[in-house]
């Protein structure tokens, strides 16, 4: 019997009203094995005006009720880890140590909020004026919205809810609709330890969903992770509607390795950043540009250590790498590799035959390497999303620097070298938003903000960290003159106020 996923609004589990559905697959078989139910407008109001309600009360909660339930679910979260990741894997497909690492960083964002009361305090000024006092305080926004896409259907929500909720708002989650079992169970789990009913909504479905939510007069704020053409929709149509948006886009993450980089070191940061999770990742190595003579010995180097990369299920401990989350996204990433030599690329390693034997209707592809590829080659202007890694040649970092800056998209970026003063004018001069120094994906730890520049990111926000708070509060300074009893009444006084 094929399972259904419903929404969750109120505190419980909505049956879907629309009649739409839509079909999950297990990307390692290619079986539909659930329906999800999409959310017509109606329900996308019911998730809104239930969040409306339980703000009224969870707005004028105490940061230490928030805090306490939010350790309570941290708890739950830590317990039920594996039952998580199974479920990611299920219908994602990434292996399961790949979606044990995705909770642990979500995890990580929830003990950041647990301990929110720091970035919530407010300033004060006395005296400024004879008796007169200055105070900043940060308050909770109202409903606030999250978008969040397939390819971390638990990590991301969690870079984004924890620290909502702990400001004193409520949220309305729109999950990826290829992969919605993850965002349900923890929905639960929220419930398990004392979230009050209505502060945590899950609405699922398509862009009948999304564009309701960006419509909505009710939604005050709205932060999405996803593409950078839906991203850039996304920031638009909610900031038309007077909402606050942090809006997370596409990347084309480049890592420089210099000529006295530790090319074994930077051959194994390679292979794991662009192949792990099967590309599926924006901070994913996808470009890696050789400056000098080093360039044969680094390609070979990837090569000999990407043939070694087992793929299989996700559930086999064995597996290294899993299928891609659908067959249509399967055959784009395939179609970068086939059009590459066209397009004057070097084909290396070539993984679009690929097939495991059992599964022969998963949503297989192997791996894949480009070398010596023009910048001008789809493969590299594209965000390909897969496991396929671009190899470009330059002559000096100046040139490297420069066809990096050249790209559109700013998300992360790495340098592989032994110098310091390198390292120290690559962070300066790379228009990027996450530097690695000899780390091939910098994300940072969950008290650091994560975002990228240019078409990688909307809105004035990074997510989580101190932007996080910030984004999901806004500011209010009060002016306070208490009159001393001794004092006479001064009368009407039609002048601008004085600070001294």
């Amino acid at each position: 019997m094929t399972k259904i996923v419903n929404h969750w609004i109120g505190g419980k589990t909505a049956e879907g009203a629309s009649g739409t559905y839509g079909p999950v697959t297990d990307p390692a078989t290619g079986e539909v094995t659930t329906k999800v139910a999409f959310a017509s407008v109606e329900e996308v109001d019911a998730a809104v005006a239930a969040a409306k309600e339980a703000y009224l009360s969870w707005g004028q909660s105490s940061l230490a009720q928030r805090t306490s339930i939010l350790f309570k679910f941290r708890a739950l979260l830590d317990a039920h880890r594996d039952e998580i990741a199974e479920l990611i894997t299920a219908e994602h497909g990434k292996v399961h140590s790949d979606a044990l690492g995705e909770v642990a960083r979500g995890l990580e964002i929830v003990e950041l909020a647990c301990g929110i009361n720091v970035q919530l305090k407010g300033e004060l000024s006395t005296q400024v004026a004879t008796r007169v006092d200055v105070s900043s305080i940060r308050q909770p926004l109202g409903v606030v919205a999250g978008i969040t896409p397939f390819n971390f259907p638990a990590m991301v929500p969690m870079w984004m809810f924890p620290i909502a909720i702990a400001c004193g708002n409520t949220f309305v989650l729109k999950p990826s609709e290829k992969d919605p079992s993850a965002s349900v169970r923890i929905a639960e789990l929220l419930s398990e330890a004392g979230l009050p009913d209505g502060v945590f909504n899950v609405v699922h479905g398509d862009k009948v969903a999304v564009d309701r939510i960006l419509a909505h007069p009710d939604v005050k704020a709205v932060s999405f992770v996803g593409s950078t053409p839906i991203a850039r929709y996304i920031h638009t149509t909610a900031s038309a509607n007077g909402k606050r948006v942090q809006a997370l886009g596409g990347a084309k993450n480049h890592m420089l390795v210099l000529p006295d980089a530790d090319l074994d070191a930077a051959a194994d940061a390679a292979v794991s950043a662009a192949y792990g999770s099967a590309g599926e990742r924006c901070m994913a190595i996808s470009a890696v540009v050789a400056v000098g003579a080093i360039g044969d010995t680094l390609v070979e180097k990837i090569r000999e250590r990407a043939e070694k990369i087992k793929i299989g299920p996700g559930n086999d401990p064995t597996s290294e790498m899993g299928p891609l989350i659908t067959k249509v996204h399967r055959d784009k990433v395939a179609s970068y590799v086939a059009g590459a030599a066209d397009e004057g690329a070097e084909v290396v390693l070539d993984g679009t035959g690929y097939t495991v034997d059992g599964h022969e209707n998963g949503h297989w592809i192997g791996i894949s390497l480009l070398d010596k590829v023009p910048t001008t080659a789809k493969a590299y202007q594209d965000e390909i999303f897969g496991p396929v890694l671009c190899v470009l040649r330059t002559e000096t970092y100046e040139e490297a620097l420069d066809l990096i800056n050249s790209s559109p998209f700013g998300n992360g970026t790495a340098i592989f070298t032994r110098d310091g003063g390198a390292a120290r004018r690559f962070q300066l001069e790379v228009e990027a938003g996450m530097v690695g120094v000899n780390v091939p994906i910098p994300v940072p730890v969950g008290y650091h903000s994560f975002g990228g520049w240019k078409d990688s990111l909307f809105g004035d926000h990074h997510i989580y960290g101190n932007d996080g708070t910030h984004f999901y509060t806004r500011g209010k300074v009060v002016t306070t003159r208490w009159p001393d009893p001794a004092d006479a009444p001064t009368g009407v006084d039609l002048g601008f106020p004085r600070n001294h």
